[in-house]
């Protein structure tokens, strides 16, 4: 049975693989396959509507562009069933669904339909929650304004004490120091005298208490 189908092949012993020609490929990486259509479109030539899930043999290839400079875009080429116009989707990653470019338009699907409501709301869930932020944001400063401000205050009532502080201080220690320059004066001028006024004050006291003694 295997020889009759072909299965076994014979390879001479002169044989080269390396010597086969090349076969080029496209510049856009083209490759035919055979796929099933991912959604259900019209065709705009002839009207003829081709459901999900019908198998054609497509021309794929990567297109030019990639969503997020990473992921690459498949396009897809095939014919209608009915007029034989071309027809040319692609991929779209961004949504995780395919976008029809040329030759139909994709039928409405109510599912999809739900999809786009769902993320409208979102979209405003999303902005109602972004300007909530804001608010907060904005109030969170407003506070932090206000202790900065309310802490400049204190600095500066903090400052004019120590201010205070400080001039006293000053004040102390130079009528300190005047009372002290004067009275060295008064004893540079009065000293003798005073010494002379201190020995006779003493010599009366010792008078004195003899007079009592005796």
């Amino acid at each position: 049975m295997g020889v009759r189908k072909g299965i076994n092949k014979y390879y001479p012993p002169e044989f080269d693989a390396s010597k086969l020609p090349r076969r080029r490929g496209a510049l856009n990486d083209a490759m035919k396959v055979r796929m099933m259509l991912p959604m259900s479109i019209r065709c705009n030539s002839c009207g003829n509507y081709i459901y999900k899930g019908t198998k054609f043999d497509m021309i794929k290839e990567i297109a030019q562009e990639k969503y997020l400079n990473i992921i690459s875009i498949h396009r897809f080429y095939l014919k209608c069933t009915h007029c034989k116009a071309e027809i040319m989707f692609k991929t779209d990653p961004q949504h995780s669904d395919y976008v029809v470019e040329i030759g139909a338009s994709r039928n409405f699907e109510a599912w999809r339909d739900e999809c786009q409501h769902e993320e409208m709301d979102d979209a405003m869930k999303l902005l109602e929650n972004k300007s909530l932020d804001n608010k907060r944001r904005m109030r969170i400063e407003n506070q932090l304004d206000e202790l900065q401000r309310l802490k400049c205050r204190q600095a500066k009532v903090v400052g004019s004490e120590t201010l205070l502080h400080v001039l006293a201080d000053k004040k102390k220690k130079l009528v300190e120091e005047e009372e002290e320059d004067d009275e060295s004066l008064v004893k540079s001028i009065f000293g003798q005298r005073f010494k002379v006024l201190i020995r006779l004050r003493e010599d009366e006291d010792e008078d004195t208490f003899a007079s009592f003694s005796t």
